[in-house]
């Protein structure tokens, strides 16, 4: 059985606004923040790890994978898969910038940057480990900086651990300071997720079956497309995030304190 063609129009929104992105040969980043902003003002004590070096990171990264299922579409190339996971990437990666920057207060923000940090510096630590690799004379293994940044807490006054973000959570939190609904951003979060990691359970609640033949008595082997119904939510959700990104960004990085 032959499958109808992709129509990617809900999708087109989105990709306009990322090819407004692309520069000769690079994306265009967000700004440094102005030296009198309230960005820079949560920063100033952070030294080496600030938030905006985060968020900056977290923006071109969201904006990479959302460009590259552009790229995908435009190649005719769409399988049921890729979608989903490409648009997760991007989806988390806006809801990561947007957490950073929508803390509360300034103590919050502070804490989820360190706590965000953290676990950046851990994993570093367990890739040097797996690869046998020693930094040259001068710099920091990923531990030593897990352990700067947990004393550099301790000078800020945070107290408590410095947990790793769970993703859901941070997810929900994003969400809801971007005016969605989260249970409904979480959802189809969930979905990408599920198909990233190679879960069974998407097939069957967020694609469509086009074909299902019995290869034994316990086996079934099915024919999937994407369905575009169930993949329009996490594309808009992904919009509404990259615009609030931006907004809050340029609110936060050029206000004066």
């Amino acid at each position: 059985m032959t499958p109808p063609p992709f129509k990617y129009a809900y999708l087109q929104p989105l990709f306009v606004d990322i090819e407004s992105l692309r520069g000769e040969g690079a994306y265009r980043q967000l700004p440094a923040p102005q030296p009198s902003s309230s960005l820079a003002t949560d920063d100033a004590p952070l030294g080496q790890y600030g938030a905006s070096t985060l968020i900056r990171n977290s923006f071109t990264a969201g904006v990479a994978h959302a460009d590259a299922l552009r790229r995908l579409v435009r190649a005719g190339e769409v399988d049921p898969t890729s979608p989903w996971t490409l648009m997760r990437g991007a989806l988390e990666n806006f809801a990561t910038a947007a957490w950073l920057l929508d803390g509360p207060d300034r103590p919050e923000r502070r804490r989820r940057t360190l706590r965000l940090w953290r676990e950046d510096m851990r994993n570093r630590a367990q890739h040097e480990e797996e690869t046998d690799h020693t930094p040259g004379t001068g710099g920091k293994t990923g531990r030593e900086r897990v352990q700067e940044i947990d004393a550099l807490a301790l000078t800020l006054g945070i107290r408590d651990k410095l947990a790793k973000p769970e993703a859901g959570k941070l997810i929900e939190d994003a969400a809801e300071c971007a005016g969605l609904q989260p249970r409904k951003v979480t959802a189809v979060w969930r979905a990408a997720s599920g198909f990233a990691h190679g879960r069974y359970w998407p097939n069957l609640r967020v694609s469509t079956i086009r074909d299902a033949v019995r290869g034994g008595p316990d086996h079934v082997l099915m024919a999937l497309v994407i369905d575009e119904s169930q993949h329009r939510p996490l594309t808009q959700h992904t919009r509404s995030l990259l615009h609030h990104v931006q907004a809050r960004y340029a609110a936060r990085a050029d206000e004066r304190e």
